[in-house]
């Protein structure tokens, strides 16, 4: 590990290992959802029938799909986070603090991933490297978004069609002395 100033030895590194292995699958997991949502997929049924929205009513852009949801809805989502990273549920509390299991080492007693320690170590780090790769994709789709552009296609969409230039390369340096037509 590069530490040129020598600071992981004055900090738990477990918590951030942890942190990383689980931001990472959440990562991974919100960019298959952007992928399937640009794709058409949908669950049939309603959504919230209470509300009368369909899973086909929600739009399919990454801010758009969070304000489509009901508020009780993400309080839902929200109570159903906290009970999980807590440990309230059936299953043994799994997260940061049981420091006998490895970071992202989950499933209990009953699953063990890998006999081999070198086969185990190797797909853990393929594992975080994917997740690392999913934030930073994660993070270009909403900023995409945040741009006006779509999430997955920036440069026009899957049928080709260019995006609305930003600049006009024809005309915008023309008063430049350098680029004056011949």
């Amino acid at each position: 590990v590069y530490d040129p100033l020598g600071l992981i030895e004055t900090r738990n590194m477990y918590r951030y290992e942890c942190m990383e292995v689980k931001h990472g699958r959440a990562a991974m997991l919100g960019f298959l959802h952007i992928i399937l949502i640009q794709a058409g997929a949908r669950f049939p049924g309603y959504l919230s029938p209470t509300a009368g929205l369909k899973f086909a009513d929600v739009p399919s852009g990454c801010f758009a799909s969070l304000e489509a949801l009901p508020t009780a809805g993400w309080l839902q989502i929200m109570l159903t986070t906290c009970m999980m990273e807590t440990g309230y549920f059936i299953f043994e509390y799994q997260g940061y603090g049981a420091l006998d299991k490895e970071p992202g080492d989950i499933g209990g007693e009953g699953w063990i991933r890998y006999d081999d320690a070198s086969t185990k170590t190797f797909k853990l780090n393929v594992e975080r490297q994917n997740g690392r790769a999913a934030m930073m994709g994660i993070t270009g789709c909403l900023a995409h978004e945040i741009l006006g552009v779509d999430a997955l296609y920036p440069t026009g969409g899957f049928g080709g069609e260019a995006p609305p230039e930003i600049i006009d390369m024809y005309t915008s340096f023309a008063n430049f002395p350098s680029f004056a037509a011949v």
